[in-house]
């Protein structure tokens, strides 16, 4: 029984190859809703809740490209300070938001100086294998 299209609510604790946690919502104490098979979530997590029954747990280790894709270099790039209004105050090794076309979007602060500031625009778990212990609570439909 597939559960391609479906609404689902699914509980996840994800994790990096090292151990540590980057999301739960375990910790925030409500399951994430999706549409099962949309494309409205990474690939592997996608993937890994379309055969699952509710009630059902599984843990999945999922490969970069099928995360938050492999770190893209041509997504590093060098801007101008000039360009940039306020860029002497911006957080080196912190992430900030922009307003481009399509929206805010995050970038790394990744270095600064008088001339240049260079933003990395990759997700900041791009590049990296993750694991997912998911537990499948509820299908619609």
């Amino acid at each position: 029984m597939s559960n391609q299209g479906k609404k689902v609510k699914a509980h996840y604790r994800g994790t990096l190859d090292d151990g540590t946690q980057f999301d739960s919502s375990y910790d925030r104490g409500e399951p994430l809703e999706f549409t099962a098979g949309a494309g409205q979530m990474i690939p592997g997590f996608d993937a890994a809740v379309l055969e699952m029954a509710v009630g059902e747990k599984k843990t999945v280790h999922i490969p970069a490209k099928d995360a938050y894709g492999e770190h893209n270099p041509e997504a590093v790039q060098t801007v101008p300070v000039a360009m940039i209004p306020g860029a002497e105050n911006l957080p080196v090794g912190q992430t900030v938001y922009f307003n481009g076309p399509m929206g805010p979007f995050p970038a790394k602060v990744v270095s600064l100086d008088e001339q240049n500031v260079v933003l990395d625009m990759n997700h900041e778990l791009a590049g990296k294998d993750l694991t997912f212990e998911i537990e499948l609570v509820e299908v619609e439909g």
